[in-house]
């Protein structure tokens, strides 16, 4: 399965400049480890040390969160598109 991958502006340094990859895989886990392994600069970003997903990002799979679905284990078909968006903070001081 091949799916488009967006990266944030913040993210496209390690990878290249590039905005939009082109990856296989079945599971968005098994994508984002083939993101990593592509640009390791990204290693730790996307994916925790522990293998969870990290909580200052989002992944979004045609527009649902993952972390609504079925996390890393959320299958993913051909042509999908998966958005990789840093997670926001704020509040009132």
């Amino acid at each position: 399965m091949t799916v488009s991958v967006r990266l944030p502006t913040v993210l496209r340094v390690q990878a290249g400049g590039q905005a939009v990859v082109e990856l296989d895989g079945t599971t968005i886990g098994k994508v984002l480890t083939t993101l990593v392994d592509t640009f390791p600069g990204l290693k730790g970003q996307v994916i925790s040390e522990d293998g969870t997903l990290n909580k200052f990002v989002n992944i979004y799979i045609n527009d649902d969160d993952v972390r609504y679905l079925q996390q890393l284990d959320t299958p993913v078909s051909d042509g999908d598109e998966i958005s990789i968006l840093p997670a926001v903070a704020g509040g009132a001081h």
